[in-house]
């Protein structure tokens, strides 16, 4: 075999000796790909900088650089082509010959880094040379160095999440042209020293001094004589996993739309909306003074930033975050120039903003210079939804950009306060997501996130595990339930089978945490306007819990359980029913989420849906402006069934509203992303925060129509259901399922005809459902060849099964 011959490359002082470590088990053709791309039985070892951590929280805040990582090495030879296997614990950016690589940022995803750690793999090829290359490696803080903030005056993440040191793993595969292989790995033989960087916290910001700068440092022939030998270290201990779902990326340019001139001498930028990511901003050659740049999502009425929304942890005085935090928690960059034009995007941190005030400067910045970078999850977005009705249309783009805004790695409820993955908000909006994304990866990532977080014992609210532990089983059935809707909406059995066993220990868990049945404690219809016993909202998930395993029972062909759920689940509902159906609730209740619930989770008897109904349109009714004051869980249930049960022109009107409360009160107050609460807060609660994105779902299975069916997962049979709202004149829905794009179109013309556009993918069939009057026919103008509409069973009613195809059905008097 033909060895890479080692480079002797001179730097001042002394020689380096730069061979690439020859991976002889490595047989394999160039084309594929190690089997251990980075297990513990590569070479590939941790490493980090040698310094220790402060062992005092106040010494947290003081300049801590984030260190540079660089290993030098010689190809003798043309190389096929070359792959890089890299993870960190913390935040890790890469580069290779001075030029970064790959697209990812905020890499890794965030773990629990004890029991889990993601890897990613990039191609490398194209960026070596023949001769001298230089493999380097920047090291921020993310989730595993965190500042030692008091969110609420008493949440220390040091010692909620498992943190340590910043360290990465690294592992760079050569593809021969003879089909060999041969690597570079991390190890004691890598060199550090510390860089511009000079602090990054993944909540406040950064500082970065220019004057610190290292050119060339990721460059080959680079002489760092005074650089420190790399440390070799254990790991935060995770199982290291190659990543398998959409990697963080700066994916949309949003373009400032004004600049204003404050009266203290700063600047606000003004992105237009409000988003969650950073920004790149051109800093002039005669800044001298430190450049300083904060963030919020509103400005007071003189014009000046409101921050206030964004502050992290409600750290709002001197005293609440703990020793050396500052005494207002608030999103704050620094930059120190050193006389250079340069252009300043800041690492290693994320927020959510609209508006953007520069301290320091001489004079205005150019619109030009300024881009802001919209930062989430690269999730496949080919749905859409979109009416003849402008509000619905901007409620409908709020929604996705607050979504969006909080898929940086987890599904977070705010991008900015918390960041953490909260299992109430995935229980509200998990179809909502799922509608408007493909989420079939993230929320497999999502799940085991979950697995890592739970205890034997106790309820946790977020995963990653954040250290909070108050909400209950709304929050943690997260778990089983976004399992079900991963079967229900992409037939996903594998992860049934995986974890069918851990189901099982966690029902068992539940039933000791509530042996009666009735849940007792816990957080219930969180921003509901009026109060909700959490025995109505808890009860009804622990209800959910015991169907779902009731499903996967049968699915596991486990009889013995599935009956013994199907148990569980009549004696829940029975307890439901009596205590909140059959014998009249005394008290202040949100009675929309009353009634919603139990219509929604099937506990009224049929016979007796009609009186439900009516409590329900009165609740309503008896509202502020007849709107919802529902919450997190109580806005899902009551679109739903007050659409199902009573009428879709009451909840159109609703929706399609800009009275307070409602999403077009939102709008109509300048919102660009949904809020926290129906009231608006310029203090306390997030601008952009998904839990009341719920609507989104009701735009695609009431306006759309468009519906998985339970019996037959994966959308291989599905309902389209469109219904038509008097004042809305057309609605084009699309849905991209796992057998291909779903359309569901509907128009009205001037003389009253509904034109309906269907197309049924391939592999799957449509049970149709059309609302038809006694004077209305239906008639299937443009059909598949092979369509009979004489022979179509139902058409004349409007229920009729669609095979694959396209059609075009008309409805007129």
């Amino acid at each position: 075999m033909k060895e890479i011959q080692p480079m002797v490359t001179k730097t001042i002082g002394r020689f380096w000796l730069l061979p690439l470590l020859f991976a002889a088990s490595c047989q394999e053709s160039h084309k594929s790909l190690p089997e251990c791309a980075l297990c513990e039985d590569t070479a590939a070892k941790w490493i980090q900088v040698a310094e220790e951590l402060p062992d005092e929280d106040s010494l947290f805040y003081l300049p801590r650089p984030a260190p540079l990582f660089r290993k030098e090495f010689g190809l003798a030879e043309k190389i096929d082509s070359a792959r890089l296997f890299i993870t960190a614990a913390g935040y890790y950016k890469a580069s290779l010959n001075g030029q970064p690589i790959g697209e990812n940022v905020l890499d890794p995803a965030w773990t629990d880094y004890s029991k889990r750690i993601y890897y990613s793999s990039y191609e490398v090829g194209h960026q070596l040379q023949q001769g001298s290359n230089c493999l380097g490696v920047s090291l921020g803080n993310g989730f595993y160095n965190p500042l030692p903030l008091r969110k609420w005056g008493r949440r220390n993440p040091r010692e909620d999440l498992n943190v340590g040191k910043p360290t990465f793993i690294a592992r760079l595969v050569v593809y021969r042209s003879d089909g060999q292989t041969s690597e570079v790995v991390t190890d004691g033989s890598w060199d550090y020293a510390y860089g511009p960087l000079q602090k990054n916290s993944v909540y406040i910001g950064v500082v970065y001094d220019q004057g610190k700068e290292i050119p060339g440092w990721d460059s080959p022939n680079f002489a760092g004589d005074s650089w420190k030998t790399a440390q070799q270290g254990d790991g935060p201990g995770g199982l290291l996993q190659p990543a398998f779902f959409p990697p963080v990326k700066k994916m949309q340019e949003i373009q400032p739309v004004s600049v204003s001139s404050l009266p203290d001498g700063k600047y606000l930028v003004d992105m237009g909306v409000n988003f969650t990511g950073t920004y790149r901003i051109r800093i002039p050659a005669n800044a001298t003074d430190t450049l300083t740049f904060r963030f919020g999502e509103r400005v007071y009425e003189d014009g000046s930033l409101n921050p206030m929304t964004t502050v992290v942890g409600q750290i709002k005085r001197e005293g609440i975050g703990g020793p050396g935090a500052p005494a207002i928690a608030w999103q704050t960059d620094s930059y120190v120039p050193a006389g250079r034009q340069a252009f300043f995007t800041p690492d290693f941190v994320y927020r959510t903003y609209r508006y953007m005030e520069i301290s320091g400067l001489q004079e205005a910045p150019d619109l030009r210079d300024i881009q802001g970078w919209f930062t989430y999850s690269d999730v496949p977005d080919r749905s859409n939804f979109s009416s003849s009705s402008p509000l619905l249309n901007q409620i409908q783009e709020a929604t996705k950009r607050t979504f969006l805004s909080n898929l940086v790695s987890v599904q977070s409820d705010c991008a900015v306060r918390e960041k953490f993955g909260y299992g109430g908000d995935l229980n509200a909006t998990n179809e909502s997501f799922m509608y408007n994304f493909d989420m079939e990866d993230f929320y497999r990532k999502t799940v085991y996130d979950w697995v890592d977080a739970m205890n034997d014992s106790t309820f946790v609210d977020t995963a990653p595990f954040a250290g909070i532990q108050y909400c209950g089983i709304s929050w943690e059935s997260a778990y089983l339930i976004t399992q079900y809707y991963l079967y229900l909406y992409y037939n996903h059995v594998d992860l049934i089978e995986e974890l069918y066993e851990q189901n099982l220990r966690w029902m068992e868990k539940v039933a000791r945490i509530h042996p009666e049945g009735l849940v007792n404690s816990g957080l219930s219809d969180h921003e509901s306007l009026d109060p909700v016993p959490v025995q109505l909202t808890g009860t009804a998930h622990y209800l959910q819990c015991a169907r779902i395993m009731t499903t996967f029972a049968s699915v596991m062909e486990d009889a013995a359980n599935e009956e013994r759920f199907r148990q569980l689940a009549d004696r829940l509902q029975g307890l439901l029913r009596s205590e909140f159906w059959e014998q009249s609730v005394e008290g202040p209740i949100n009675r929309q989420t009353l009634f919603s619930t139990l219509l929604y989770h099937g506990i009224v008897p049929k016979s007796e849906l009609g009186a439900a109904r009516d409590s329900l349109r009165k609740a309503v009714r008896q509202a502020p402006a007849g709107h919802f004051t529902t919450g997190i869980f109580g806005t899902k249930y009551i679109l739903e069934t007050l659409s199902e049960h009573a009428s879709i022109d009451e909840v159109f009107a609703i929706v399609n509203s800009r009275e307070y409360p409602g999403w077009g009160h939102m709008i109509d107050r300048g919102a660009t992303t949904i809020w926290e609460t129906w009231k608006e807060s310029d203090n306390t609660f997030t601008n952009c925060h998904p839990m009341f994105g719920s609507v989104t779902e009701w735009f695609y299975r009431w306006l759309g129509g468009i519906r998985p069916d339970p019996e037959h997962p994966g959308f291989g049979e599905f309902v389209l259901a469109p219904r038509v709202p008097r004042d809305l004149n057309f609605v084009r829905s699309t849905y991209p399922s796992p057998h291909g794009e779903i359309i569901s179109n509907w128009k009205k013309d001037t003389e009253g005809t509904i034109t309906y556009e269907m197309e049924v993918p391939q592999g799957s069939r449509a049970r149709v459902s059309i609302a038809l009057l006694r004077s209305q026919t239906l008639v299937v103008a443009q059909h598949p060849e092979e369509f009979q509409p004489e022979h179509t069973e139902g058409l004349a009613d409007g229920n009729f099964i669609l095979e694959a195809g396209a059609y075009t059905l008309r409805v007129s008097n």
